[in-house]
Parts: C-alpha cells; structure tokens; sequence
C-alpha cells in the first residue's frame, strides 16, 4: 500500500538535498513507490535516461548525496560498494527514518503560519539585496516546518548576513518573532566559561525580544548546571511566552570555534533543541538558522553536531542577469552600461559571481575604466589587492594549504586532496569541489596563486 504522501516527501527530499535537473527526475523515477520492485532497466526507461550507461552515472551521482560521510547523510550508504543493495539501503532509510520525520513534521505543521516571499520596503542595505532563487523560497519553506533548523554556509563576503537578515525580515512580516544574534558583538570575556556565555546569550535573545531578563528565576547552575539551566529558561520563560514561532538566527558562529570547551557544549544543545521538537510541542516554535564561514573542527559525535541535520545552503555566486540587476539598484543608468555588457560578463566569470568582488569593482566606475581593473585585477596594485593578500598571507601560515592551493592552481585538471585540506580551502572560497576533486573557485585566484605561490 501506497504512503501516504510519498511524492510530496520524495519533492520535498530534492528541494532539501539540493537535487535539481535531470538528476531530480531520476531521483523521483526511481524511488517512486510504484517502480520499488521494477529492475534498473525498466526504470531506465520510465526516467528516459539517454541510455543505461548514463542513467547508471546519473544514480551515482544521487548516492553521492546521501552518502554516510555526508551532512544528513544515511548511515549505511557507501556509493563506493559495487552491487545493487544501495538502493535497497537507501529506499529503507527514506521510508524507515525519514519518512516518518517528514510526516510528523507534515500533522504538526499543519496551524503553523505560513511563510512566503512578502514585498519589502528597500531600504538602506535591503535595496541592495540580489535574490539568488530558488535559495529564498527554499529557505522560508524550510523554516514554516515546526522545530526547523537551517544551516547557511559559504565563504565571507558571499551574502550569508543579508540572507539570514532578510529571512528574518519575511519571518516579522509574517507574524514571527524573530532574533538576529552577531556572536562576533560578544566581548571576549564572554567566552571565559560556558555558564557566562550562556547567560550572554539567553540575556540578549530576551532583550532582542522586548523581555526582561529573568535568568535568576530559572537558571541554577550549582544544582542543575548551565545546560539544563538554559534549555529550562528557553522552554519556560522564552517559548512560553508567546504562541507565536520564534525565528532564531545566529550569525558568525564561527566565532565559538575558537573556544573549544564552550562550543563542544553549546553547539549538541543546539542540535539536541532541535531532536525535542520531535517530543516536545513547544519546542517546535524554535526555528533556528546558523550562520558561518567555516567549518568547526572539533570533536562531534555525529548524533551531536547541529551541521548534520535540518536543511545546508550553499551560496552560489552572482550570474550576470544578477549583476545587472545590482547595476541598476546601484542607480547607474542602464544605458550607460549597455556598450559595458561584455566586460561585466568578463567581471562576472573573473571572480566567479562573488557579490564583493563584483561590489568592490562597480564601486570604483567613475575613477577607473573596467577595462583597466579587469586588466589590473590579479595584480598586486589591483583592486582586490588587499582580499588577495590577506587570502596568501593565511596561506603563508599553514604549509599544508599553502602546499595544496599550489597543487590545484598548477594542473590543468582539478585535482584530489586530503579531505581535511580540501574542506578548509572551500571554507575560505579559494576552492570548488566537484564531487572528490578540488579546482581553483574563480580565475582570479588561479592567475594570482599562480605567480605568488
């Protein structure tokens, strides 16, 4: 008998996997509940691959999202085993765990207000805000689900704080409540004791929220400890005091990496409010969103990390449709850029999309012709020679980066790299990865490293 729902989880299952194209239509082809007993060769056919062979790849490919050693990944599945059990593996998981979350979710979420791209006023750095769909749409889906956790990762400078902020903005818009928390704001100090920073922290979500701060009415830290002490102020000071969804989102999380001993507490609380939405009614009102740069080298159990779990978005960089929509919010006259398309297209490709490095580049028409700063570009008396600078000297102090940047911008091909080297070098956005393989992220950086490493 059919599940109820199934399609809509096996959509819902691409939208959060970020599976789109033809691999989305084999995706569903295949594991639609009515092809699970048929052989590969039939559904081949109903996915009208171009042929076995490609269709074969194509599902290599879908394995690889939901690989074991991938965030959210299924615990058994290794793309690397020969035979034909992965699907079976696969199949099982999705209708054994993920279906049931998915539909507990579906029955909770059902009075949950809805959230939608609304029309914002363009103001100060929102008119300048470029949507990269479908990203926003996703996002705002994501977070109208009860206990929602969204996870935004890329490089600096690519937008996280503008997407994070105007989800935020939506979630106002549409009634709730709704927290921007910089950890990068925290003094120093904070981080002297994880009782410390958590009192931070729970002091400043109550004042971002128009409430007092009572934390000696909840918190005990002798008889409960500060863990317990935090979750008990969240649930029955914070989520209790409105009905309404509250909207969390923590920006430059980073920030806790660099203390250890708080962040390996703080960061499974995070991943274990989360898991309680799943027994709790009142902890599906906590929407979290997480923002940051790089990724935490500390020592998480799986079933701890908070990056394992809800949706990941990665930023892509800008297409020229989208630089020249920022050309125009900019306020520069269309035509005076019409005989410039060419260059902007070149600027576009140069940086790979990146929103500063494109912003860093119109800023500077007027004074400079874009001709001359495409020319001048990987240059040390270039625009971006600051960015590249402080990027080469972060090389300088880590030979193994250094050593592997040099490896990738010198092959013509991408190239492989110890996993750990590869992860942090795509952290800084000096990278791209095409499944194993490591190229340089825009030609800026292969024609810079390349005469400076």
């Amino acid at each position: 008998m059919k599940l109820q729902g199934w399609d809509q989880f096996l959509q819902d299952i691409t939208t959060e996997y970020d599976i789109h194209g033809k691999l989305k239509e084999v995706f569903l082809a295949r594991f639609a509940y009515e092809n699970w007993r048929k052989s590969d060769l039939e559904v081949w056919e109903i996915a009208e691959a171009a042929s076995h062979e490609t269709y074969k790849k194509q599902m290599t490919q879908i394995y690889s999202f939901f690989a074991k050693d991938r965030p959210q990944g299924c615990p058994e599945l290794d793309p690397a085993s020969k035979g034909p059990g992965k699907f079976q593996i696969l199949r099982e998981w999705f209708k054994d765990i993920q279906y049931p979350q998915w539909l507990s979710a579906q029955s909770a979420g059902l009075a949950a207000p809805a959230l939608a791209l609304l029309s914002l006023p363009r103001t100060g750095e929102n008119r300048l805000y470029i949507a990269r769909p479908p990203i926003e749409a996703e996002c705002l889906q994501a977070l109208a689900r009860p206990g929602a956790l969204l996870r935004i990762k890329a490089p600096e400078k690519m937008g996280k704080t503008s997407l994070l902020k105007l989800l935020l903005q939506q979630a106002e818009q549409s009634q709730y409540r709704t927290v921007y928390l910089n950890l990068q704001v925290a003094e120093s100090t904070v981080f002297n004791s994880l009782d410390k920073f958590l009192r931070w922290f729970s002091a400043n979500v109550s004042r971002e929220l128009a409430l007092k701060p009572q934390l000696d009415d909840y918190w005990d830290e002798e008889l409960f400890g500060s863990l317990v002490s935090c979750k008990t102020y969240f649930h029955s000071y914070l989520l209790e005091a409105s009905e309404q969804p509250l909207v969390l989102g923590l920006d430059n999380l980073d920030r806790l990496f660099d203390y250890p001993a708080i962040a390996e507490d703080f960061l499974p609380m995070l991943r274990y409010w989360h898991e309680e939405s799943n027994n709790l009614a009142i902890w599906q009102n906590l929407r979290l969103i997480l923002a940051n740069s790089t990724e935490a080298y500390l020592k998480l159990a799986a079933n701890q990390s908070p990056f394992n779990v809800g949706k990941q978005v990665k930023l892509p960089g800008f297409n020229l449709a989208q630089v020249l929509e920022l050309v125009n919010r900019l306020g520069l006259k269309p035509d005076a850029w019409t005989a410039l398309q060419t260059d902007l297209e070149d600027l576009t490709g140069l940086v790979g999309g990146h929103p500063y490095l494109i912003r860093l580049a119109l800023n500077q028409i007027g004074s400079q012709d874009l001709s001359q700063i495409l020319a001048e570009a990987p240059t040390q008396g270039g625009i971006y020679s600051a960015h590249l600078r402080r990027h080469w000297s972060h090389l300088q102090a880590n030979a193994n980066l250094a050593k592997a940047m040099k490896q990738v911008i010198s092959q013509a091909q991408p190239v492989q790299l110890e996993p750990m080297v590869a992860y942090r070098l795509e952290s800084m956005g000096l990278i791209t990865l095409l499944g194993d393989l490591a190229q340089a992220s825009c030609p800026l950086y292969q024609r810079y490293f390349a005469d400076h490493l």
